[in-house]
């Protein structure tokens, strides 16, 4: 007990302190949003990148509105990046090979609400030019602004649709009416979507359906709905590797899905 509380009296009088304790298991990287606005990621590679050769996986993943700005470290509040910083990682067994995957995850911050289709293009042009990626893997997911910025970045172009192999939306905030129309870029690059949305969050509930069911009604199946009994919250539960839903993890139902 006397070594928490130190602990915490430390990371309080001394918040630098928490970089260093966060550092173990997710580095700090600089990242390009636009030809002229940079700011930073938090990366984690996997625990055999440098020595196996191999091309990896990759998750994008997309924060809420209140982890924007340039304080890289209030990522690791929620999802993805609270787990990893607890010295998770999301390895996950793929259902369809029975293979063992590891997945390079990157978590780019945004200066304000999300990141915008060209931002998501851009940072992700980036972390394949500077990592061994395996570009038939690559999957989105975000909650809240990063859920609008999820589905905002499949339904922009087809082009950018067509890069990603999956996509799992949490709680996604309202999309432009333009890409509203434009489902059936998801449709034509077949990608597979797993939303979710509560039953105590309603406007995001109907919203995530409607884009489900906007995407069903080019290709049936495609899209599918998760709902949860939350309100706007609660991300580190559906996060966890351990939070599983007809068997799998959002990681293990990723894998799945590839680009051919």
């Amino acid at each position: 007990m006397r070594f928490a509380i130190v602990t915490a009296c430390c990371l309080w009088l001394f918040p630098g302190l928490q970089t260093v304790v966060a550092q173990r298991h997710q580095q700090k990287i600089d990242i390009k949003l636009s030809p002229v606005h940079t700011n930073q990621a938090l990366l984690q590679l996997p625990d055999d990148y440098e020595t196996s050769g191999e091309s990896y996986p990759l998750i994008m993943f997309l924060h809420g509105k209140s982890k924007s700005g340039t304080s890289i470290w209030k990522l690791v509040l929620e999802g993805i990046p609270y787990w990893l910083d607890q010295g998770k990682r999301l390895d996950a067994v793929n259902p369809v090979d029975g293979k063992l995957y590891k997945f390079i995850v990157v978590c780019p911050q945004a200066l304000e609400w999300g990141l915008h289709p060209d931002q998501v293009n851009y940072v992700l042009d980036q972390i394949i030019a500077r990592y061994r990626v395996d570009t038939s893997r690559i999957y989105l997911t975000g909650y809240s602004a990063g859920g609008w910025a999820t589905v905002m970045a499949i339904t922009d172009n087809q082009k950018l649709t067509n890069r990603f192999a999956a996509a799992v939306p949490m709680s996604a905030a309202d999309i432009d009416k333009r890409n509203l129309k434009q489902f059936n870029l998801v449709a034509n690059a077949n990608l597979h979507c797993w939303y979710f949305g509560g039953t105590d969050e309603l406007h995001y509930l109907e919203s995530v359906e409607s884009y489900a069911d906007s995407t069903n009604r080019y290709r049936p199946g495609l899209a599918q709905v998760t709902i949860t009994p939350y309100k706007h919250c609660c991300w580190k539960e559906l996060y966890d590797p351990s939070f599983k839903q007809e068997g799998m993890n959002i990681y293990e139902w990723m894998l799945q899905y590839k680009k051919e």
